[in-house]
């Protein structure tokens, strides 16, 4: 159940991120647009790449590279803010659904090391 809520956030936030990345490229800011595009987007893709984990190790690693991308995408968040390419209210949405995103990663981590190996 977590990795299906996990699946269609992702794509949400994804989604969100590249038309992020679209405003970010009319408005000339290729470096940034290229970084969190790659960040942001990384993330659905680990999680998706989760359903076809060979063990358990390499299933806690995805998700655990989907949580490194999410901590990513928030300093890509923080610094388009800080330099005034995201507004603020689109920077609280985006940054309260990466901390969604990195809070249920955690739990998801968290839940697979403590199963124990079948």
């Amino acid at each position: 159940m977590r990795e299906d809520k996990l699946a269609e956030r992702s794509m949400e936030f994804a989604v969100q991120i590249i038309e992020l990345t679209k405003t970010l490229r009319m408005r000339k800011e290729f470096i940034m647009a290229n970084q969190i595009g790659r960040s942001g987007t990384s993330i659905g893709a680990n999680i998706r790449e989760v359903h076809y984990a060979q063990s358990r190790d390499d299933f806690v690693s995805k998700l655990e590279i989907a949580l490194k991308e999410a901590n990513e995408t928030d300093y890509w968040l923080e610094l388009l803010f800080r330099t005034g390419y995201l507004p603020d209210q689109q920077f609280r949405q985006l940054r309260a659904q990466c901390a969604e995103l990195r809070v249920l990663l955690i739990a998801s981590c968290r839940t697979a090391k403590q199963k124990p190996h079948s």
